[in-house]
């Protein structure tokens, strides 16, 4: 089961595939799709699109925007995204509220800091919990890039290498 998924890690809008959580995944899991998205979200969402036709069994990682990006493209494709991992996902913005009566019962891990002073957690945990039915919402003492902990998290068990 492990092995059938196609891990897609997601950047921020600020960040690249050559940030650090980019490289952290690419020296760690070379089989992860990690590419970059420019321009506006519909920009980056075609490129998302794009880079994902034609896959299914995804395992989608989004930071921030990215979490965001992720997020819009399982409700578009849920049949095609096994779990979402969010990090400190942008669910509060404007963007996301399309999909405000949408839900999907996918599993999701998303793990916000509590101390986060660019996308605040409370509201994110109120949308995710409205809209993820199989969600695990773990807040961290932290900042917005989850620069204390992010190493630290079992990324094995999160990207079901285990």
């Amino acid at each position: 089961m492990e092995s059938d998924f196609t891990r897609v890690f997601i950047h921020g809008l600020e960040s690249s595939s050559r940030g650090t959580k980019g490289n952290f995944f690419r020296e760690r899991y070379p089989d992860m799709i990690i590419e970059d998205y420019h321009g506006i979200l519909d920009e980056r969402m075609a490129r998302l699109r794009t880079i994902l036709r034609g896959r299914s069994d995804l395992l989608l990682v989004g930071s921030s925007y990215g979490g965001l990006m992720a997020a819009m493209y399982a409700l578009e494709h849920p049949r095609e995204v096994r779990r979402l991992v969010l990090l400190a996902p942008a669910l509060s913005l404007d963007e996301f509220g399309e999909h405000p009566d949408t839900s999907i019962d996918i599993p999701v891990i998303v793990y916000h800091g509590t101390r986060d002073d660019v996308v605040p957690p409370e509201p994110v945990r109120k949308i995710a919990s409205k809209v993820f039915t199989n969600l695990e919402y773990n807040m961290i003492d932290d900042n917005h890039p989850l620069e204390a902990q992010f190493k630290l998290l079992d990324w094995n068990r999160i990207l079901c290498y285990e």
